[in-house]
């Protein structure tokens, strides 16, 4: 004998795993993602300095302390917000801070260039009318690292060790309260 199959309820157990589904993005928080590079190197990379085309960074610049790179640009809005306590950070806190500087304007694949000369002076005036925690600025023009990295805008963040292993990335501004409550606990372990 054969049963029969009662598709009755199919109809409702379709829409409960849909609003499963649906209510779990809702109650979701989009700066929380987890990243691929946790607990990973930091990406190879062989970039500029913002302020010196003869100046190279490299995975070895990051490797003597415990440091935050901050991706960041002229045309971000909330990076302006973030500016004055990233600084508060550096000069308070002794935090060293890593900036990872791309402009949104630059795609050669559409013939937009970056006017290098006119982002060094905007980024200069910039930093020095909300404050300046950089120690230095990685040009990533071609945003090369920033895919690898995932960055999938600005500002975003990412704690790394001394030994070049990134411990945490945050998306979106960094205020003082992500600080106290994410980002400072995961500080305070790397950087005894």
């Amino acid at each position: 004998m054969t049963k029969k199959i009662n598709f009755r309820f199919l109809p409702l157990v379709v829409f409960v795993l849909l609003l499963g589904f649906l209510l779990k993005g809702l109650f979701s928080d989009p700066n929380e993602r987890d990243s691929a590079l946790i607990g990973k190197s930091f990406p190879q990379f062989e970039l500029p300095d913002l302020n010196s085309n003869n100046k190279i960074h490299t995975p070895e610049t990051l490797l003597t302390e415990p440091v935050l790179v901050n991706v960041w640009g002229t045309w971000c809005l909330t990076c302006k917000y973030e500016l004055p306590f990233l600084t508060k950070l550096a000069n308070e806190y002794d935090v060293k801070i890593v900036g990872l500087y791309y402009d949104q304007n630059h795609a050669p694949e559409f013939g937009e260039y970056a006017d290098i000369p006119t982002i060094r002076v905007e980024v200069k005036e910039m930093l020095a009318r909300l404050g300046n925690p950089y120690q230095y600025n990685i040009l990533d023009l071609d945003r090369s690292l920033s895919l690898d990295l995932g960055v999938t805008g600005a500002p975003e963040s990412f704690l790394i060790d001394a030994n070049g292993i990134v411990r945490m990335h945050h998306m979106g501004d960094v205020n003082e309260r992500i600080w106290r409550e994410k980002l400072a606990p995961v500080w305070n372990e790397i950087s005894q």
